[in-house]
């Protein structure tokens, strides 16, 4: 298949797809289910930290029966944490134009600074949507800057379950209860920002805070 053909075919597939998360009933909207930190960079192809440069509406596919915009960014890529294999070093991020198919609208021309999670496509191309985790550099805590280097990609192993209500239990050893939307009504509350879930000797997993011990409430919700 020819080049052209495969990258509009690759487009067409991941606006299809992020056409389905929206809800029935709903145009202008874009639904994603939680992920903790670690999860988002266990699961996306791509980590980078990175500045926006400029940015350009252009259309999503070389076919002109098709009305779908992209926003390509251009980007200056200042730290890779994962991805090597895939690419080297990264000019362009490509988002869906619409807010409806979740896509991303950043700063450009700006000292800001992001983390940025995403895909990249069979043509080299790299894509991201507000289902990424896509962070300010500076809203990072420390931890969560350090853990991008070395904790979270060791600990891919271990599963993050979003506790929404109590009792709310783990169904694995591997597993790690998110606790931050039942005690904070937020997502990224302190245990998102200053706990890793980490693999200890004999499989299981737990929270994990440098050398603090773990939060009461953290071990207490599951006997509620």
């Amino acid at each position: 298949m020819p080049r052209s053909l495969q990258t509009t075919s690759s487009w067409a597939l991941l606006l299809r797809l992020l056409a389905l998360l929206r809800p029935p009933g709903l145009v202008e909207a874009c639904s994603c289910a939680p992920s903790h930190p670690q999860q988002h960079v266990c699961h996306s192809a791509l980590v980078i930290r990175a500045k926006i440069s400029s940015e350009k509406v252009i259309p999503a596919s070389a076919d002109p029966a098709d009305t779908q915009k992209m926003i390509r960014y251009e980007i200056k890529q200042i730290k890779m944490f994962k991805g090597f294999e895939k690419v080297k070093d990264i000019q362009y991020i490509y988002t869906p134009f619409d807010s409806s198919l979740c896509g991303v609208k950043l700063e450009a021309n700006s000292q800001k600074q992001y983390l940025l999670t995403g895909q990249v496509l069979n043509d080299g191309k790299v894509f991201i949507h507000l289902c990424n985790y896509i962070e300010p550099w500076e809203n990072l805590s420390f931890l969560q800057r350090e853990s991008l280097n070395h904790h979270y990609h060791m600990n891919c192993g271990c599963q993050i379950t979003t506790c929404y209500t109590v009792p709310c239990t783990i169904s694995a050893p591997n597993e790690c209860l998110w606790t931050d939307w039942l005690l904070e009504r937020k997502l990224y509350g302190y245990q998102a920002q200053h706990y890793v879930c980490m693999k200890r000797v004999d499989g299981t997993c737990s929270w994990y805070q440098g050398r603090l011990p773990l939060r009461k409430e953290f071990v207490d919700i599951i006997q509620p």
